[in-house]
């Protein structure tokens, strides 16, 4: 299997994923791939620490648009039009597509 470059999904609010090439962010040139297949979308999460404050982080989530053939997080299908947050080292899979897709975190936050 060929390995692809590294995506920079932190540099802008969403990435829209599927086949078709004039709205697509991330190509995925599977034909059981629907031409908008799935969203990668930045939402806040604001969270309580331990000391009852209030913490606000950025995260990544991923929402299957309808598709045909199915969104895949860690091999499991997702509903569609629901927000699932992503986590390190999580795997997305598109449709019937075998390619694996691994959320890696940025350097700096490692």
């Amino acid at each position: 299997d060929d390995v692809l470059n590294t995506l920079h999904i932190h540099r802008q609010s969403c990435f829209i994923i599927g086949r078709e090439s004039r709205v697509a962010d991330i190509r995925t040139d599977h034909i059981s791939c629907s031409k908008q297949h799935a969203v990668i979308q930045f939402k806040l999460k604001t969270k309580m620490d331990g000391a009852g404050n209030n913490v606000q982080k950025i995260c990544p989530y991923i929402m299957d648009l309808e598709s045909s053939n199915g969104t895949f997080l860690n091999k499991k299908k997702i509903e569609s039009k629901r927000y699932y947050e992503l986590l390190e080292k999580d795997m997305l899979n598109f449709g019937s597509s075998s390619r694996d897709y691994v959320l890696l975190a940025p350097e700096d936050d490692a």
